[in-house]
């Protein structure tokens, strides 16, 4: 099982005091923990994703030292934000200064490298915009010179061309110091836009296969393991698993939910079966809940439907918003800054209307399936939605990213709902039966039924979507025993 975090929102201010977390009240849960950006800074124009070093650690976190101890207890994850660097960064202000005598002309992606000095308006008018402001912006260097740069996200993140000899070499530099300093898997973030080319909507291209390929290559050369963050069309997943160590499951998240709304798991039961095995698999993040994951392929809709049909996904949208009483509303799309077009803002037990029993029951779901489990620290402690911290920045996706004090996070592990979250995560850790065959067994329309079989051991999920009615079975000292989730106590005698 994997936890992922921000260093500075989980009980303290630095690396050491997370270290001593993991080792305390949460020891023994976790295999791996994945730090969301530690790197300088953390406090950017995106929460740490536009980092101004890439290569050094926020000094108000700690430094390589600590990541390194860190990863003597746990596996440490860590981000390489492939497509981008802040435009705060050393090698933008020498750019800036100093133009085409810039060691570092040509690391960053100018409009005119992909379309020429006249582009088409039509060539313009197909990118892939995850965001709805145009990705260029206007900079004048110091000897007068004007460019027109990429910046896919916001006007603070300069697009990399990851292709030119220094876009190469910036990245390489990153791999080999998180390498060098204990970190066993990487995060390929916003790897999906990090390939532009004239004529197409400059995502997800063939040419972007080949670049997580090659970058996939790389990291096995340094000992460390790829994950590829992309939010788009199911079969993209697919295709992108047969190419990296491990892809994102990110549309199980919206499928459970679909499943609860709609009172089957016959969409979900459907993805279950082509789903890649290589997968993490999560239900909350510290984005949103994906949208795009479950829907038609933007671009080829008649020929590359969704795994729900849109007027589902309607449905599923304004659900959400109904059983958050409005708040995700209010921090999702228009509504708030920074805001992105395929997600939707809310924890993942305000999506379920704070219903406990069907949040725990779709963690079991989410553990049960074939991957590495990951839980969102948020998640975690049973969080709901931050109201206060999202009118204080006006950033939709801050309504999942709280800050929890020490205090706070003793008082959440001690609420009902957390502590049969923390048994199934030791009852998924800790049973041998996981460690086996999995199988996806015949069920009604509205229920799910999965099985793991290891030798004598096996552990079975049976859930019914309308009514939230379960039944955890799995293999004991003492025979068959269930699985109960009562107030922490974890299991009983069949």
């Amino acid at each position: 099982m994997q936890l992922i975090t921000y260093v500075d929102r989980l009980g303290g201010a630095g690396i050491r005091d997370l270290d001593r977390l993991l080792g305390g009240e949460l020891a023994g849960l976790f295999g791996a923990v994945h730090l969301l950006p530690f790197y300088e800074p953390i406090d950017g124009a995106d929460a740490g994703f536009d980092p101004i070093d890439h290569t050094r650690v926020d000094p108000r976190l700690g430094d390589w030292g600590d990541i390194a101890a860190l990863s003597r207890r746990t596996g440490v994850i860590a981000d390489v934000i492939v497509n981008h660097i802040s435009d705060r960064s050393p090698q933008f202000l020498d750019y800036l200064a100093r133009g085409s005598a810039s060691e570092f002309d040509g690391m960053f992606l100018t409009r005119d490298a992909v379309f020429g000095a006249d582009p088409a308006t039509s060539d313009i008018d197909k990118i892939y915009r995850p965001r709805p402001c145009r990705p260029f912006r206007e900079v004048t260097l110091a000897d007068g010179g004007r460019r027109t740069l990429w910046t896919t996200f916001t006007p603070q993140q300069l697009d990399i061309d990851v292709r030119h000899p220094r876009g190469r070499a910036y990245l390489d530099k990153i791999m080999t110091t998180v390498a060098a300093n204990g970190v066993g898997m990487v995060r390929l973030d916003a790897v999906g836009y990090a390939i532009k080319k004239a004529g197409t909507s400059c995502f997800m291209l063939p040419e972007t296969f080949d670049f997580i390929g090659e970058f996939a290559a790389r990291g096995r050369e340094l000992g460390i393991e790829v994950l590829v963050e992309v939010h788009s069309h199911y079969r993209r997943q697919i295709e992108i698993a047969a190419r990296v160590d491990w892809v994102y499951d990110f549309a199980l998240p919206p499928l459970v939910l679909h499943a609860f709304e709609f009172r089957s798991a016959d969409r979900l039961k459907e993805w279950i079966r082509i789903r890649p095995q290589n997968a993490i698999t999560v239900l909350d993040t510290h984005d949103g809940i994906g949208i795009v994951d479950i829907g038609a392929d933007p671009a080829d809709r008649s020929s590359r439907p969704g795994l729900v049909p849109g007027e589902h996904i309607d449905r599923l949208v304004d659900a959400i918003h109904e059983r958050s009483g409005g708040e995700s509303r209010r921090a999702t799309g228009a509504a708030a800054s920074n805001l992105d077009l395929y997600q939707v803002n809310c924890t993942y037990l305000d999506a379920l209307g704070g219903d406990e029993r069907r949040y725990l029951l779709a963690r079991a779901i989410q553990f049960f399936l074939p991957g590495i489990p990951q839980v969102y620290y948020v998640g975690l402690l049973g969080g709901r939605n931050d109201m206060e911290l999202l009118a204080r920045t006006g950033v939709g996706r801050d309504i999942n990213r709280r800050y929890y004090s020490g205090a706070q996070i003793t008082a959440a592990l001690r609420q009902p709902v957390v502590l049969d979250l923390l048994a199934l995560i030791r009852f998924r850790n800790e049973h041998p039966a996981f460690g086996g065959a999995f199988s996806l067994l015949d069920s009604a329309p509205g229920e799910l039924a999965m099985r793991w079989n290891r030798g004598a051991d096996f552990a079975e999920l049976r859930v019914r979507m309308d009514s939230a009615s379960y039944e955890i079975l799995h293999s004991g000292a003492q025979g068959a025993q269930r699985f109960y989730f009562q107030s922490g106590v974890a299991s009983g005698a069949a």
